[in-house]
C-alpha cells in the first residue's frame, strides 16, 4: 500500500528567502502562493514550487520541484537522495532541501528550470553555467 502523503507550507525562512533571491534575479520570474507552498513562474508557466511533504507520522520534508532536460534530466534520475522523480510530468524533478543542501547546485538547478520553461526570447537572456 502507498504512504500517506500530506503537503504543507512547512518551508523553513532562510530556505525560501535563498529561494526567492535565486528566482527572482531571473528575468520576468515572479512569485505566487500556491494551492500549497510558493511557487516562482515566468509567463504563467511554473519553474519551481517548494512545499512541505509529510509522510505518515514523520515530520515534513522541504522539496522543491523543477524542470531538467536532457542529459542532466537523466542524470538526475538515477542519482537518488537528495534528487526525487516526481511521477508527473516527463521532466518534473525533486530535490529535499535540508541542512546539507548545495545552493550553488540549487541556483544551476533553478536557471535550468527557469530556461525550460520560460520562452526562448527571455531564456536567452540568461547567463547559464557551462559543462
Amino acid at each position: 500500500m502507498a504512504e500517506a502523503r500530506r503537503y504543507t507550507d512547512d518551508v523553513p525562512e532562510a530556505a525560501e528567502s535563498e529561494l526567492r533571491r535565486i528566482c527572482l534575479s531571473l528575468p520576468e520570474a515572479y512569485e505566487e502562493r500556491a494551492w500549497v507552498g510558493t511557487r516562482w513562474m515566468v509567463r504563467k508557466r511554473t519553474f519551481a514550487h517548494v512545499l512541505g511533504v509529510a509522510v505518515d507520522d514523520t515530520g515534513p520534508a522541504v522539496v522543491l520541484s523543477f524542470r531538467s532536460s536532457g542529459e542532466e534530466l537523466e542524470v538526475l534520475r538515477q542519482a537518488g537522495h537528495p534528487f526525487v522523480v516526481l511521477g508527473w510530468g516527463r521532466d518534473a524533478m525533486g530535490i529535499v532541501l535540508d541542512e546539507a543542501t548545495d545552493w550553488d547546485e540549487v541556483r544551476e538547478l533553478l536557471t535550468e528550470s527557469f530556461c525550460v520553461m520560460a520562452p526562448k526570447r527571455i531564456a536567452a537572456q540568461v547567463e547559464r553555467p557551462t559543462a
